[in-house]
């Protein structure tokens, strides 16, 4: 468990170290005391979830807080039900793709830890995004999770670069708590 200074949590806030003793004092900042000292520290957890009631941006925290997920998908309807499901007050962060290209640009700039690529867009596209996120050193860790259609026909191909895959119609509700499982254990969400 991480634990913060008043003098660190002042720095991530950008406000005066007593404006943080304040916050302390009052009950509204979480934390303890060491004891025989008047120093004050503040765990991560409780420093996250201040910040989040209070509307204040997480700063550099937010990449070790928040689970980022990239969406690879054309078809709105399937967006909008994985975005209710990975809501920014349940640690997650979204952003979305429609193309192959678009996918590689946001990888790059977003970082994500999780791309859910919806192989409707194209067998061939969806697999190229996969197989060229794989081949990238700094997309090794990143899960990979492949939404399948269920059109009747049986799609072959290596699931090697593959962490999970979802045959749609899927349950979002599921595939949110099994990308919170998988997240959560390479990261601390809050």
């Amino acid at each position: 468990m991480k634990v913060f200074t008043t003098g660190q949590v002042a720095k991530i806030c950008k406000v005066a170290p007593r404006t943080v003793s304040k916050w302390f004092d009052s009950g509204r900042l979480k934390g303890y005391r060491i004891p025989g000292s008047q120093d004050r520290r503040i765990p991560r957890e409780y420093l996250i979830k201040f910040l989040k009631e209070h509307g204040m941006p997480l700063g550099d925290l937010e990449d070790e807080a928040m689970a980022k997920v990239l969406i690879v998908a054309q078809d709105q309807v399937l967006i909008e039900n994985l975005k209710r499901e990975l809501p920014a007050d349940r640690s997650f962060r979204t952003q979305t793709a429609a193309s192959g290209f678009e996918a590689g640009i946001q990888a790059e700039s977003f970082h994500p830890d999780c791309i859910i690529c919806d192989f409707s867009i194209g067998h061939v596209e969806a697999l190229q995004i996969c197989q060229n996120l794989r081949r990238n050193t700094d997309f090794a860790e990143t899960i990979l999770i492949a939404l399948l259609p269920d059109d009747g026909s049986s799609i072959s191909f290596d699931r090697s670069t593959i962490n999970e895959t979802f045959k749609k119609p899927f349950d979002s509700a599921l595939l949110a708590e099994r990308l919170r499982t998988l997240i959560g254990a390479k990261k601390e969400l809050v």
